[in-house]
């Protein structure tokens, strides 16, 4: 595989658990924001063997492994063998994505190899080509129909969408969840350099207009669960 790095032991790469977490390098898609943009391009060819060893060392402490990168559905035939390879040691497998390759999300959910997935979706459909600059929204559309088919049918015991949050983007929101559907909804707290960060009372606020349960996760808080505006909950609730 092309190695982009390993973390031994992370509690912040899949809720409530202990995990390893291993890094492909590569992307086709350049996130300005992207923490990890040190991996976006590059070579480090590693034997899935030296991976896999990393991950036994880990054993004693974690009860999952998380791959992410970079993007790590973009090399299928490794993420197939170490996801394999992670189930075969007794753990659990997920897999942090931008969607952009949905026959391999296809291909781990055929063979019983992921537990978790968590789909970034980046913007409304109507913009996603023109601001990623690469031609994916299709293939991110199949990515959420198909994970969020395999997690109502059994087939995915986890899934969730990540929205990163920049300010001056707030009413992306509402739209992106209703895309996503009835799905776990993560809005993540977007940091770059330009703009002040939203915060968390912030945040709360724009998880308000959801009239849902959400996730919010920021640098300063950490991640919580916020129930959102229980008047506008009920308000939505007779709607309904």
């Amino acid at each position: 595989m092309n190695f982009g790095g390993f973390v031994p032991l992370s509690t912040v790469d899949w809720r409530g658990r202990s995990v390893c977490t291993v890094f492909f390098r590569g992307c086709p898609v350049r996130c300005a924001y992207c923490q990890n943009h040190a991996i976006h391009s590059g070579k480090d060819m590693r034997d899935l063997d030296e991976i896999t060893e990393m991950i036994k060392g880990s054993l004693l402490a974690v009860s999952g492994v998380v791959f992410s990168g970079g993007e790590p559905t973009m090399q299928k035939d490794a993420l197939l063998a170490l996801a394999k390879a992670a189930k075969s040691l007794g753990l659990d497998v997920g897999i942090h994505t931008n969607g952009v390759y949905p026959e391999t999300l296809g291909a781990l959910i055929e063979n019983k190899v992921v537990d978790h997935v968590a789909l970034d979706i980046k913007a409304r459909w109507a913009r996603y080509n023109n601001l990623l600059k690469v031609n994916c929204v299709e293939n991110v559309q199949q990515s959420l129909s198909l994970c969020r088919n395999a997690r109502m049918n059994g087939r995915l015991a986890e899934f969730e969408v990540v929205i990163t949050l920049f300010r001056g983007y707030e009413d992306e929101v509402p739209i992106i969840a209703q895309e996503a559907g009835d799905v776990d909804i993560v809005l993540q707290q977007g940091v770059t350099g330009s703009v002040r960060p939203l915060s968390e009372k912030e945040m709360k606020a724009i998880a308000d207009n959801l009239a849902r349960e959400v996730r919010i996760r920021t640098r300063e808080g950490g991640e919580i669960v916020y129930e959102g505006d229980r008047s506008r909950r009920a308000s939505r609730k007779r709607q309904g």
